[in-house]
């Protein structure tokens, strides 16, 4: 796709920690700053996962439609007559067939709250036409998939990133009640 995702504008100031990607604050930064900053931090990371994990299902169900009229091009009419028509095998197509990634998480999904991630969502689904795929031929669909392959990867990229980003807040969460740095009482009283 032509417009990759750009990083977040960074939350916390400070060294960085070790590990690919520079746009997870690292532990020094994440310990200078106050307790609800940190807690900020963390719950900015969570809803930004959340907006991607909803994207990145959408760029899952195109690519799976767009590979399933592929496969209904490629099919045998011999095998098994004519195959249906992609629009009539779209339930099948869009169920979940695959369990959850290893290591994965339990992320609410839902449509993007941010206006950041509704722009490119509404990008992404006007560059790949799907309301006439007949029109498409197996090149064009090739590239499709491709392109959409390609942006999902990105997604995925940067939903790891906010996920270490969640993990090491939580991480200097705990860390600061388990050491006597912050009491749950202070955090009842806020109620």
């Amino acid at each position: 796709m032509a417009d990759p995702l750009k990083p977040s504008p960074p939350q916390a100031q400070g060294p960085q920690g070790p590990g690919p990607d520079a746009r997870v604050p690292g532990d020094a930064a994440v310990r200078a700053l106050d307790l609800e900053a940190v807690r900020n931090l963390r719950r900015a990371a969570q809803r930004e996962e959340s907006d991607l994990s909803y994207l990145r299902r959408l760029l899952h169900g195109r690519i799976d439609i767009l590979r399933a009229e592929l496969g209904r091009r490629a099919a045998d009419p011999a095998d098994a007559g004519t195959p249906a028509p992609v629009v009539q095998q779209l339930s099948e197509i869009l169920s979940e067939r695959r369990g959850p990634a290893r290591g994965s998480r339990h992320v609410s999904v839902h449509p993007p709250r941010t206006e950041r991630y509704r722009t490119r969502i509404e990008r992404m689904l006007a560059d790949v036409e799907l309301s006439d795929l007949t029109a498409l031929d197996d090149a064009e669909l090739l590239t499709a998939i491709d392109d959409l392959t390609d942006y999902e990867h990105e997604v995925s990229a940067r939903r790891l990133e906010l996920q270490r980003e969640t993990d090491l807040c939580g991480q200097e969460i705990a860390r600061r009640y388990r050491e006597g740095e912050a009491r749950v009482d202070d955090l009842l009283s806020e109620n």
